[in-house]
């Protein structure tokens, strides 16, 4: 048989028989230590237990304990949520409830960063210097963001609003800010008219943003020189999906420290220049690598947060996080209103990381990190330093955790890379599926946000800048408030599931339902207008933008919770980067005339309805510990959503059989110990 030749060529099967595997997420009493510290409890709805931790044996009890203990080290001290975190007090130090603070700080700061875009690149009204804000001048040439208008005439008290037009597309009105509004706009004019179209080579601009200058008005990035506004729009998120990929592969070699601070450092230098730009080419290409260096501040900024917290406490301390970026962009108006020139603004901006330079003296090293990389000896050093800020006494250390420690000084530290998830069976497809999620999530956020703002929608308060900024800004509060209570009561699987349901129903009712009602209300005798079409268009992309932007920041919480500690800020940049894909295509699309939005709207409505059956395949993370290694990842499993039956074998494989059959281990399990009615889940009933 397989198993015998496997046997044979393993030398025998001598050695120590390797764990079995779990299933629907639990492990087998007599196995659970040699599997890893996965305590903890699951989370009410049905999810099945994972087995605790057994107690340790005497030291020295046995010469095969001491075996065990030369090969691995101390499962207590690999039990970091269930015997060193309650040890340092959990959150209840004050020293940790200090570095949780340090950690929400810069996101209000990162909010300012991730939202100015808005204010820098955003395209003002223009005119041909000359013809006056009236627009005397007849035959004067403007452009807009997405089409030009050859030989506009304007009304003597009534100015041109190219952005505007840009924003509603072909609207047959706009309104002016005195309340006038404009005659009929022509059709663009066919793409062999663009060259007599950009003959005015002075511009006056009026800003929308509370800006007396930005980019766009600074360098004239209008009519033929348009593209360069999505070019510098890309470089931003272009260097932020960098920065999250390199930048998460390092912070998980040399600790997620020396990344913050140096991200910190470079980022103060790249984004200062940027204010000093002499020409869109530097201002592009230091974007990109101040989005670099942003990427680093956020994903170490997030794992440091993760890891400082108990299983219970994890959500809300992130979600706290969050609200402190949203505060970002909801101030991000008045901060421009107040800078007046898009120079202030980018300094103001980045000035506020100077503050985070003290890091380098009052952050330590994620304590969690050290102790999962077996570096013991700083592991002491920073325990030793939050008892003496805790003020605690040596006698609370219950469960022995300093005396483990001790033994474990001499042990070489054992990093690991992220390449090493394509070796797994379960932990990579965790990460894809929620890579997946990600993805499309913030992707077809764009497509709801254009459904709501775009042409198909005539609601004269949508063409203000303002009602746009803070429409979007509300709609991410809600989302984000609305997780909160989902997750509480049906847990990160269940809330990523609905959310996503949400966005698929969202997405096909307005490919489908609004296509209906636009071929019924060519009858006239239907009752329906455009404007029920309108109606419906913006309910549905409401719920929409609600719902994508929820499954978005629930797929990366749920990576940073089911990435083992070793390799979770890899595991956070390929999430955190596939997120910046999707968010890039806006600017692709914008880019190309909004030519494909519509095969782009269906593409990722078709990813919803294939991520709702991946969810499925995930496992609930919530009051769970984290894992620490790559085996802990391996058994974090999908649960069942309805229990087992009392008594229910739903899997009657011996061991042989089980890891025969899975392909995980070359050698197979000797059986020499176990009874012959023996299997994964028990005993076989005869």
């Amino acid at each position: 048989m397989a198993i015998d030749r496997r046997r044979d060529a393993a030398g025998g099967g001598s050695g120590r028989q390797p764990p079995p595997a779990e299933e629907n997420g639990s492990l087998p009493p007599g196995d659970s230590a040699a599997s890893g510290p996965l305590g903890g409890r699951a989370g009410p709805g049905g999810s099945a237990e994972i087995q605790p931790l057994p107690p340790l044996p005497p030291a020295g009890s046995s010469a095969h304990s001491s075996c065990c203990s030369a090969a691995a080290p101390s499962l207590l001290l690999l039990d970091y949520d269930g015997s060193v975190l309650p040890f340092l007090g959990g959150l209840g130090g004050s020293y940790q409830k200090t570095l949780v603070l340090l950690t929400w700080i810069p996101a209000l700061f990162i909010g300012f960063s991730q939202f100015s875009d808005s204010f820098l690149l955003d395209q003002p009204n223009f005119w041909c210097r000359g013809a006056g804000k009236g627009g005397e001048a007849a035959g004067a040439t403007v452009t807009g963001r997405w089409g030009d208008v050859n030989n506009w005439t304007s009304p003597p008290t009534t100015p041109f609003f190219p952005a505007a037009w840009g924003a509603a597309g072909n609207r047959s009105n706009s309104s002016s800010p005195d309340g006038g509004d404009t005659p009929p706009l022509p059709s663009p004019p066919d793409k062999g008219d663009n060259a007599s179209n950009c003959d005015c080579h002075a511009w006056d601009y009026g800003i929308r943003t509370g800006l007396v200058q930005n980019v766009v008005s600074k360098w004239d990035l209008v009519c033929d020189n348009a593209w360069k506004v999505h070019i510098a729009k890309f470089s931003l998120l272009v260097g932020l999906i960098f920065g999250y990929l390199i930048t998460g592969c390092i912070a998980d070699w040399v600790g997620r420290r020396p990344v913050l601070l140096f991200s910190i450092i470079f980022i103060l230098i790249f984004g200062l220049t940027v204010a000093l730009s002499v020409n869109v080419t530097m201002f592009s290409t230091l974007r990109f690598f101040e989005g670099f260096c942003l990427a680093g501040i956020i994903l170490t900024l997030y794992a440091l947060r993760i890891e400082l917290c108990p299983p219970a406490k994890r959500f809300m301390i992130t979600m706290v996080a969050s609200f402190m970026a949203m505060a970002g962009q909801f101030l991000m108006p008045g901060l421009a209103a107040l800078c007046r020139d898009w120079q202030v603004l980018q300094a103001l901006i980045i000035c506020p990381f100077l503050l985070m330079l003290l890091y380098w003296s009052i952050f330590p090293e994620s304590l969690r990190w050290l102790m999962a990389t077996q570096q013991f000896e700083s592991a002491k050093k920073l325990i030793l330093h939050f008892t003496q800020k805790n003020c605690m006494s040596p006698e609370s250390d219950i469960k022995g955790v300093m005396p483990e420690l001790e033994k474990e000084l001499s042990r070489r530290p054992k990093k690991v890379c992220i390449v090493k998830v394509v070796g797994t069976r379960n932990l990579w497809k965790n990460i894809v599926v929620l890579c997946v999620n990600s993805l499309t999530g913030y992707g077809i956020h764009h497509c709801f946000a254009r459904s709501m703002m775009g042409h198909e929608v005539k609601v004269p308060l949508l063409e203000n800048f303002y009602a746009d900024y803070y429409t979007m800004a509300s709609i991410a509060l809600a989302s984000c408030l609305a997780m909160c209570m989902v997750v509480r009561f049906l847990g990160r699987r269940g809330g990523l599931l609905l959310f996503m349901i949400l966005t698929a129903l969202a997405s096909l009712l307005q490919l489908g339902l609004l296509n209906l009602i636009g071929k019924y209300s060519q009858h006239p005798d239907s009752g329906m207008s455009d404007s029920v079409k309108d109606k419906f268009s913006i309910a549905f992309s409401i719920v929409g933008m609600f719902a994508s932007h929820a499954v978005g920041s629930l797929s990366v919480f749920f990576c940073a919770e089911i990435t083992p500690t070793v390799i979770r800020c890899g595991g956070l940049g390929l999430v955190l980067a596939s997120a910046g894909f999707g968010m890039l295509t806006a600017p692709i699309i914008e880019l190309h005339n909004q030519k494909g939005y519509f095969l782009h709207h269906i593409i990722f409505a078709c990813c919803t309805l294939i991520c709702i059956i991946c969810i499925l395949l995930l496992p609930e993370s919530r009051d769970q510990n984290l894992p620490e290694n790559i085996s802990n990842g391996e058994h974090y499993t999908r649960q069942p959503l309805l229990p087992h039956k009392k008594g229910e074998q739903p899997l009657l494989l011996t061991n042989a059989e089980l890891k025969d059959y899975s392909g995980l281990h070359d050698t197979a399990a000797t059986g020499d110990g176990l009874p012959e009615g023996a299997t994964a889940n028990g005993m076989k009933s005869m």
